[in-house]
């Protein structure tokens, strides 16, 4: 197994090297890898091959290659062993089962005011009897000051006895023993030297944190301490992962802010305990996890709206200076998010560059967009199995293009489906209703329709000289 102290020689080894990084033009990812092998060299996994090992040492002494890199931090880091830490356990029964969400907090004193308590509070009241079967709780109490901790416990106990006793939340400390040097660290970014060792500390904060979490859930969702959820949010992850199946995926953001809000697979966060453990003093949580993203070659952004987590902090954790950034895409009641059930897309119109069809029909925070549509033009979306609707809604245009909508259109749905030459449509539709300001929406509508529904057309009705934007398909069923 990896034991902690390794870790350690590690850092000491990264610590001479700060004297080659100066002069060197390795790059960032070039300077990794070559972290990678030492790493490579102390663990003790027969299944590495040697062939394996050999790329590292060529690669370690290049400019590399992006997806030759990303291809093999996937097969030789794959650090499936815990870190070698012993937790304190300050408030928590055995967990009985292993959940569907494990949700992780990490806090420490503050300067001024403390949202810890709150947030917890937020996370339980947000969600339903059902849902809270489905989630555990992990605090980690990160500061090394044990009065604070005992304050900080007593609080918790009293105020969340039953859910401590439910199993559903778990409060520990990781010693202050088992953490890396945090003194006289690089001050990389013209950093201080405090701020320094304030980001080095937390991303060993969250590492341990992470690295505890691995085995209790299926999925674990990253949180400030100082957050307030919008309600039925595990719902609405659900639905979202649901809509996800058979994609690949690293991180899911459900908030736009630092470090909030970030979902993952739980058999990926002992190789992110390790990435945070092994780069804790180069630069800030939120920025080392871009990175791990997209060294597991996930390249783009996937975030949600609206938002399931606001921060809602007034003082920063750091020093206690003043904090205000707010989500604005947040809603504090987010449970109406549509079933997109699965579906192909098709359009004649004219796409521009990647933004197809498919974008228009997805979650994620992206859109359609085609140059200007003719009449006739459609855009079809044809469901893989016949569904029941409740309620359809379709936005056009943006907020920077805002005459990007679709200024004279209508809404169809049919019931059988032939084959044409590049693509599927029914054969007869009925029509609903006309675009209004570029917008459709429609509640009810499985009690006007009477089959259930297998395709849905956006026709143009006359031509427009501005181009168009389809910004969201929403879909409710029955």
């Amino acid at each position: 197994m990896f034991k902690f102290h390794q870790v350690k020689h590690i850092f000491e080894i990264l610590d001479k090297m700060r004297c080659l990084r100066k002069r060197s033009t390795v790059s960032f990812l070039g300077v990794l890898v070559i972290f990678l092998l030492f790493m490579n060299l102390y663990i003790e996994d027969s299944y590495v091959l040697e062939g394996d090992k050999q790329l590292i040492r060529e690669t370690s002494t290049h400019q590399l290659n992006s997806e030759r890199y990303v291809h093999t931090f996937k097969d030789l880091s794959n650090f499936s062993g815990a870190i070698n830490v012993t937790y304190r356990y300050l408030a928590s029964t055995p967990l009985q089962r292993k959940r569907f969400l494990t949700i992780g907090l990490s806090s420490v004193k503050r300067k001024k005011g403390n949202y810890l308590l709150e947030t917890i509070k937020s996370i339980f009241e947000q969600s339903s009897y059902e849902e809270l079967k489905e989630i555990s709780v992990v605090v980690h109490l990160a500061d090394f000051n044990s009065s604070w901790r005992e304050v900080m416990v007593q609080d918790i106990t009293q105020k969340f006895a039953h859910h401590i006793i439910a199993g559903r939340l778990i409060v520990i400390h990781a010693p202050e023993e088992y953490y890396p040097i945090l003194d006289g660290l690089k001050r990389n970014y013209n950093d201080p030297e405090d701020r320094v060792r304030f980001r080095s500390k937390q991303n060993v904060d969250y590492a341990f944190l992470l690295n505890f979490c691995a085995n209790t859930s299926d999925y674990y969702v990253m949180l400030e301490d100082d957050v307030r959820c919008s309600k039925n949010f595990l719902t609405a992850i659900k639905k979202v992962i649901t809509s996800l199946e058979g994609t690949y995926w690293v991180t899911l953001e459900f908030s736009k802010l630092g470090y909030i809000g970030k979902l993952y697979h739980s058999h990926d966060l002992p190789r992110l305990a390790h990435f945070l453990l092994m780069f804790y003093q180069e630069m800030p949580c939120d920025w080392l996890l871009t990175h791990f993203r997209g060294l597991l070659a996930q390249k783009n952004v996937i975030r949600f709206k609206p938002s399931l987590f606001q921060h809602m902090g007034y003082y920063s954790s750091y020093k206690g200076t003043e904090n205000k950034l707010k989500d604005d895409d947040f809603e504090e009641d987010s449970f109406d998010i549509p079933d997109n059930p699965p579906a192909s897309l098709y359009t004649n119109m004219n796409v521009f560059e990647n933004y197809d069809a498919s974008k228009a029909y997805s979650s994620v925070d992206e859109y359609f967009w085609g140059k200007p549509p003719s009449t006739g033009d459609t855009f079809v979306i044809v469901f893989e199995n016949p569904i029941v609707i409740k309620k359809i809604k379709v936005n056009t245009g943006t907020e920077d293009r805002q005459n990007d909508i679709l200024h004279h259109g209508a809404l169809d749905v049919g019931e059988n489906v032939i084959l044409l030459k590049q693509s599927r449509q029914c054969d007869t539709y009925i029509r609903l209703g006309e675009f209004k300001n570029g917008n459709f929406e429609m509640s009810d509508v499985n009690k006007k329709i009477p089959f259930d529904i297998k395709c849905i057309r956006i026709y143009i009705t006359k031509t427009q000289k501005e181009w168009l934007i389809i910004r969201s398909i929403s879909i409710w069923t029955s």
